[in-house]
């Protein structure tokens, strides 16, 4: 899994258990808020990724209690989850750099297009 890229919501997920366990409202709470509220994770997307990260080891059960008569589980991260959103961020930030430099020597060539046009 470290060599894959996680898609959006697994990745979200990853990084709203990163500091603490949460249990599934307060995941969705916690991407609205890294997101800057653009992304809301749907019931279904939120359940599906995380039966997907449990699968993979990448998440744990941390607690179960009941609330109002309810079932009420709290994730945390795995060693091996933290390991992949670690990896994964290295890959996002690398990207990242990449585009910079891109824009950068693209600004660069326009610029002396530009002065060239003008002398």
């Amino acid at each position: 899994m470290a060599d894959r890229q996680l898609q959006e919501p697994a990745r979200l997920v990853l990084t709203a258990l990163a500091d603490t366990p949460r249990h599934g409202y307060a995941i969705v709470q916690e991407v609205l808020a890294i997101s800057e509220g653009r992304t809301k994770l749907l019931t279904g997307t939120l359940y599906t990724a995380l039966d997907r990260l449990l699968q993979q080891g990448l998440i744990r059960i941390d607690r179960e209690e009941v609330v109002s008569g309810r079932l009420r589980r709290s994730f945390a991260l795995t060693e091996q989850g933290r390991e992949t959103l670690t990896n994964e961020t290295e890959r996002l930030r690398a990207g990242v750099a990449e585009a910079e430099r891109r824009l950068a020597l693209g600004g660069l060539r326009a610029k002396l297009q530009a002065n060239r046009g003008t002398a």
